[in-house]
């Protein structure tokens, strides 16, 4: 009595007739899998996948795209592309992780009750007040020591800038005090741009681990960017790693830990935060894979190197070691963030909340959660430098923070 009418897909002529329905749609459903689905759409659902994304009707997904992996946000092969998913219950982790995430569009959540009869999430996305709970915050009694001392081993007379932009992020992100050791010509860069830092220079020959005693005491370590790969390099960062403090990895410091594995595992909290390609490289993986199965490899080098991993990109997906422990996902990533020196900034703001006490999922978790809106309010819908990322640290913790 409606007029609606089916048409069976299943033979040539009925999927042109699907598919001409399809095309003059305003609205398209897709329910064709749940999150039960696993390995792709298979024929007839590919072509009609195919179709709709075709069409110019709006689709709206039930309870998630069908052709994910509810548990991954894996993709093979074909999927629908949602411009809305209408999800049921809770969050499934395929809707907050690549390249699941990307297939979802705008995602809906229904509250359907089942709050009560859930467990432990695996994979969680923070939000802001999980944010501004995590925050540390400086009281009456505070001074620069007691705020948290961060020690950055970063750049190199190539890669000047990254030390200014790890640096920046350091302080920026609530440090009482950034140590930088580093070679000369950085430490003059960094001079010029970020007084208030106490540096050590490394002098040529200079022995590594008596630059890392010669910087002072700090309460973690944030090593890598910039900082070369070369023999000396490695010595370096393996005095920071040989350290009994939180220490995190980023850049040319995963490069080196790929050639030098035995660093790994070590008995203090240790923070990765590489890109696909690095985490390709540190476990001997093909760059292509990483990016397609995100939560696997971040979960797979979290648990083989005992470290808290976070994997940027897309989406950015941040596994603790402990197998028990909740995987989070960072909600607030966006394009803008595809910009050269981003990362240094984002080190320096994650290890700063290192050396503030945070563990090193929650100082990951809320690193990237403010380097994404600190983006978001630099842009504003242009292009940005990772200077401004920096510039606009303040203004995103106030908004976190609702202050």
């Amino acid at each position: 009595g409606a007029g609606g009418w089916v048409v069976e897909a299943a033979d040539p002529d009925g999927r042109a007739a699907a598919d001409r329905a399809i095309g003059a749609a305003d609205l398209i459903i897709d329910g064709v899998l749940g999150i039960g689905g696993h390995g792709g759409l298979r024929e007839p659902a590919a072509s009609l996948a195919t179709a709709a994304r075709r069409a110019p009707g709006a689709v709206v997904a039930v309870d998630l795209p069908s052709g994910i992996e509810a548990d991954t946000g894996e993709v093979t092969g074909t999927a629908m592309q949602a411009d809305v998913t209408v999800t049921f219950g809770a969050l499934k982790p395929g809707l907050l992780i690549d390249p699941g995430a990307s297939h979802a569009g705008v995602v809906e959540f229904i509250d359907i009750g089942l709050g009560s009869y859930l467990g432990r999430p695996d994979v969680a996305a923070a939000q802001a007040a999980d944010i501004a709970a995590w925050l540390p915050r400086p009281s009456a009694e505070s001074d620069k020591y007691r705020r948290g001392v961060l020690g950055i081993v970063a750049g190199s007379d190539r890669f000047t800038g990254a030390a200014t932009l790890a640096v920046g992020g350091a302080i920026r992100g609530g440090a009482g005090m950034v140590r930088l050791v580093s070679s000369e010509i950085p430490v003059a860069v960094v001079r010029q741009h970020w007084p208030e830092a106490v540096i050590t220079t490394i002098r040529p020959g200079q022995d590594g681990k008596a630059a890392i005693e010669q910087a002072g005491r700090v309460e973690a370590w944030a090593a890598g960017p910039g900082m070369g790969t070369s023999d000396a390099s490695a010595e370096l960062l393996g005095a920071v790693l040989a350290t009994d403090l939180p220490v995190l990895v980023d850049a040319d410091g995963i490069t080196l830990l790929a050639a030098h594995r035995e660093l790994l595992p070590r008995p203090a909290p240790t923070l990765l935060t590489p890109h696909a390609g690095e985490l390709a490289r540190l476990l001997g993986a093909d760059r292509a894979d990483v990016e397609a199965r995100r939560l696997r490899f971040a979960t797979q080098a979290a648990a083989e190197l005992g470290c808290t991993v976070l994997l940027k990109g897309s989406t950015t997906v941040i596994a603790p070691p402990a197998p028990d422990e909740e995987v989070l996902v960072n909600p607030t990533g966006t394009s803008w963030l595809a910009t050269a020196g981003s990362g240094d900034v984002l080190s320096g703001l994650a290890g700063s909340l290192l050396a503030q006490g945070l563990g090193a999922s929650r100082a990951a978790a809320a690193a990237a959660y403010l380097h994404g809106i600190a983006a978001r309010l630099a842009a504003e819908g242009a292009p940005i430098g990772s200077t401004d990322i920096i510039t606009a640290l303040p203004a995103a913790i106030r908004t976190v923070a609702g202050t």
